[in-house]
């Protein structure tokens, strides 16, 4: 760029200008504004001159610039003019402000109405307006400059353009020492809110100027007080223009909540409470649920909605129900295009529920007789025989009759291939590895397992697995052998069910054992289940051990086994895995870097597109889904025990441990190996969550290292960062206050440290995530191979229900599993969760990337993160195609691809969104 050299500041490039570009950008800015306006001969004298700046202090005549006599050209004695006049005299121009507002589609008839009104009252002076902040203080008023207060031109008249986004200008008039901007404020007059996405400021000698907003700009009547919106250059606290540090920190004292106050849905109020929102006991004792977050059930904390408490428990903040919405500070709620994908699912979801219920309420407990009647979702929908039929009221006909396939579910994923690949043992294997939920397989290191639950609590625990069980599947070895040689694994479900187990056996239609199975890593390189042991209580006698069938009676014995061990490992998947690491665990973070750090903050900057959503969505759970008489606890085994499940998990949920590498190395599933890809030596080499997870890892690890190594060269800078460290200590001490004294926190002294903790974060948030739910449909969209209830036990020879079960096994299996009514619900449900919105923004892109940063070698190390992520995708295409890869690729075989960055809308099975969207 001419007149403009790199220097080095603190270990980061800044530009600056040299002589030619004179004292200020705005002067450099009328040096062009007056080169453009002459047009010399080829004698060099002027032929014409157009200076519209003659009546603002600039005065240059044509003699005075063809008539010089040392040699200078024309344009040198202007800029020498130009230098003189931008110390003696400001001069005052015009700089114009391009701004992006998103408009919605849909709009009710109040809407519609304000629409009218801020139309007329635009024209007589009831504008939206802006105002230029300086990054530099006037020396005579001690505050930040200013331009003067201009409008948007023509809202009115593009105010009825039918686009996704509409483009408005604005004119700022400022003085020629006004400086670069770096931040506005805006103030709308109107009645309605807008969605502001960007201002470009385009005039100034340095350049545009970007204002990422993405923001809904409230109307004065609601909040009074003026917007402030900062450009993208991002600063360190201590490097904040004098300009901007009375902003800096007025905005986030906007955003602070103090713990008190109800919460308006027009806020932007950042806050902190419990989960004391669960229950409804005003509805009556059965949907009481305690308070989670506290010293008697320790849990994360949520965002705070301040409504009145319950007239039955003043502890117990009152409920919003649906369809009324419940508070998320504004900017956290759904943009439409993602409202409207999840408005549609859930609609979908209402008309998939609604029949079955019509039916249910009539038919009383209407079961699943066999596996046609399963097909029968996926080929006709909800279309039930004819003698049934004729019993149903009209409406059910009417619904039935003009659904027009609305009510038919799409085919699974697991039965896509290969209908009968749920039933096998090898299957029910792979999807330890390669499933919804491949984090809870272990290394088993001692055999038989050993309990680590409180043995003055709940006695001795011994478990049930012998050798005899498991050797002769053992390809000869012994079980130590077996051991040594890493061959044995396991998935234990053993402590976090037994305290739990009594309880939900007495509800009712609810059966559950505590289990355990334990795999042998063949010859092949894939696992085979060799045991599960079932546990009703501590005693001996309420264990009991199966293995794998050797007659057509054990058969359908050990299919009961396996749906009870994928009910158990739908629980843990769902209330541990997914809610509580990936949802709940996340939120006091997100909670505090909105209370703790600057959108100027680089890194905010870096963290911001791995928030996008997460309040909204867990705002959403804690009204339909954890809630007491809400789809979990009425789909899943552990009925009103689920959340109690969940914040029993979290008393040993360990933030340092949450990284992939560590937990592999937690799980026993990898060790520490410097010789090998990533330091790790897998136990399993073919383990595709791990193997795809560790590259996605890898990238994310490596350019958080380049960008936390741009901006804290020196660990004194991370030490001394009041926002960071204000930031990280308010999530762990307020978010997380159950665990504060907790000694694995990682500390925040030195690089290494942020690196790991924001690594981790974006991991969870991002292919964590995306591992854990983006299969949800794939794979439990088909009830018998990943039941979520369970309605009977195991019977054996001596139980009176052994001769119903001897008669008809098949019946008896399907009569254990969840009801038409339960399955369908859940199907609708995680149809829904499992399906991407038009509008994601998945791992390694970012909206406006050319303007989301000012910093240009941070931009240009993005692009080279963006580059190796795409990478990332064509090597998990390349693995999924290797038939040496028997757990992602053969006859029937799903490919993996959970963790395949990019997808399509709806309902793929793959894709890594930057955050947890859903």
């Amino acid at each position: 760029m001419a007149g403009v050299k790199e220097m080095m500041s603190g270990g980061r490039s800044v530009m600056v200008m040299n002589k030619s570009s004179f004292l200020t950008p705005s002067s450099r800015f009328l040096y062009q504004n007056v080169e453009k306006q002459f047009c010399f001969d080829s004698s060099k004298r002027i032929i014409d001159l157009k200076n519209k700046n003659k009546n603002k202090g600039l005065r240059i005549s044509s003699e005075s610039i063809s008539g010089s006599t040392n040699g200078s050209s024309p344009l040198a004695v202007i800029s020498e003019n130009l230098f003189r006049i931008s110390k003696e005299k400001a001069v005052e121009f015009k700089v114009r402000g391009v701004i992006i507002i998103r408009k919605k589609n849909k709009e009710d008839f109040k809407e519609t109405f304000l629409n009218h009104v801020d139309d007329f009252t635009d024209k007589i002076g009831r504008n939206v307006v802006l105002e230029l902040i300086s990054t530099q203080i006037d020396p005579k008023t001690k505050e930040a400059k200013k331009s003067k207060a201009a409008v948007i031109r023509n809202w009115s008249k593009k105010s009825k353009i039918k686009a996704e986004r509409v483009t408005y200008t604005v004119d700022f008039m400022v003085d020629s020492n006004f400086g670069v901007p770096g931040a506005i404020t805006v103030t709308n007059k109107h009645q309605k809110e807008f969605f502001l996405e960007t201002i470009t400021i385009e005039g100034f000698a340095s350049g545009a100027v970007h204002f990422p907003c993405n923001s809904w700009v409230q109307s004065t009547k609601d909040h009074p007080d003026k917007r402030i919106f900062f450009s993208n250059m991002p600063y360190l606290p201590y490097e904040t223009p004098e300009g901007m540090k009375e902003l800096r920190e007025k905005e986030l004292e906007a955003l602070r909540g103090d713990g008190t106050g109800v919460r308006k849905l027009s806020d932007r109020i950042y806050d902190f409470a419990t989960y004391n929102d669960l229950g409804n006991p005003d509805m009556g004792i059965d949907l009481a649920r305690p308070e989670f977050g506290g010293e008697s059930i320790p849990y994360p904390r949520r965002c705070r909605t301040g409504r009145l408490p319950t007239d039955t428990d003043i502890n117990m903040e009152s409920r919003v129900e649906k369809p009324l919405p419940i508070y998320v500070p504004r900017d956290e709620a759904f943009e439409e295009t993602k409202k409207h994908t999840f408005s549609a699912g859930r609609l979908r979801a209402v008309l998939h529920n609604l029949y079955p219920s019509l039916v249910a309420n009539i038919l009383a407990h209407h079961d699943f007789k066999g596996f046609a009647d399963v097909d029968d979702l996926y080929k006709e929908g909800l279309l039930l025989k004819f003698d049934e039929f004729k019993k149903l009221p009209k409406i059910v006909h009417k619904i039935q009759e003009s659904s027009e396939g609305i009510l038919k579910y799409d085919t699974p994923m697991i039965i896509a291939k290969d209908k009968f690949a749920w039933l096998r043992d090898d299957e029910f294997a792979r999807q330890a590895l390669a499933g919804i939920n491949p984090v809870n397989i272990e290394r088993l290191e001692v055999f038989p397992p050993v309990s680590k639950l409180d043995p003055n609590i709940y006695g001795q625990q011994e478990s049930a697995l012998k050798e005899e069980h498991i050797l002769s599947y053992l390809e000869g070895m012994s079980v130590q052998q077996a051991l040594e040689e890493n061959k044995l694994f396991m998935i234990d479900f053993h402590d976090i069910y037994l305290p739990f187990v009594e309880r939900i056996n007495a509800l009712d239609g609810r059966k559950t054992y505590a289990t355990r199975t334990l795999f042998f890593l063949s010859s092949t390189g894939t696992l085979k289940p060799i045991a599960i042991e079932l546990s009703l209580a501590s005693e001996a006698s309420a264990k009991r051990v199966l293995t794998p069938p050797n007659c057509a009676t054990s058969s359908w014995i050990w299919q009961l086994a396996k749906a009870h061990v994928g009910s158990n490992d739908a629980g843990v998947h769902q209330l541990v895995n997914h809610w509580l690491r990936t949802h709940a665990a996340l939120e006091p973070f997100i909670l505090a870097a909105h209370r703790q750090m600057s959108a100027m903050h680089p890194i905010f900057k870096l963290l911001d597109p791995h928030m996008r959503y997460t309040l909204g969505i867990n705002c959403i759970a804690r009204q339909t889904l954890i809630s007491g008489g809400g789809v979990i606890e009425s789909c899943f085994t552990p009925g009103p025990y689920c959340m109690g499940i969940s914040a029993e998990a979290y008393k040993t949920w360990r933030f340092d441990l949450e990284g992939l590498p560590a937990d592999l190395i937690r799980r026993g599933m990898a060790i520490k190996d410097p010789s090998q890809p990533h330091g790790l030596k897998l136990a399993i080499e073919d383990y595709p969550y791990a193997t795809d997870g560790l590259l996605i890892w890898s990238a994310i690890e490596k350019w958080v290292k380049t960008y936390v190594t741009h901006y804290y060269p020196d660990p004194d800078l991370i030490r001394n960062d009041r926002e960071l460290q204000a930031w990280y200590r308010e999530s762990i001490e307020v978010g997380h206050a159950d665990l504060r004294h907790a000694d694995w926190w990682p500390k925040l002294s030195n690089g290494d440290d942020l690196v790991y903790i924001l690594t981790t974060l974006i991991w969870l948030a991002s292919a964590q995530h995306a591992a854990l739910n983006f299969g949800q449909y794939p794979y439990g969209g088909y009830v018998p191979n990943r039941p979520t209830l369970m309605r009977k036990l195991i019977p054996d020879e001596n139980d009176p229900e052994y001769a119903t079960f001897h008669d008809d096994p098949q019946r008896y299996f399907f009569t254990s599993l969840p009801s038409l009514l339960q399955a369908t619900k859940l199907m609708a449900v995680v149809d829904s969760l499992s399906t991407h919105s038009p509008d994601e923004e998945y791992l390694g892109e970012r909206s406006h990337p050319s303007t989301w940063s000012g910093d240009a070698e941070i931009v240009e190390a993005f692009y080279g993160f963006s580059a190796e992520i795409q990478q990332i995708e064509r090597e998990i295409e390349k693995r999924n195609s290797n038939p040496n890869l028997k757990n992602r690729c053969g006859a029937g075989v799903q490919p993996y691809e959970l963790l395949a960055p990019s997808s399509e809308p709806g309902v793929t099975c793959r894709g890594v969104p930057n955050s947890v969207s859903i």
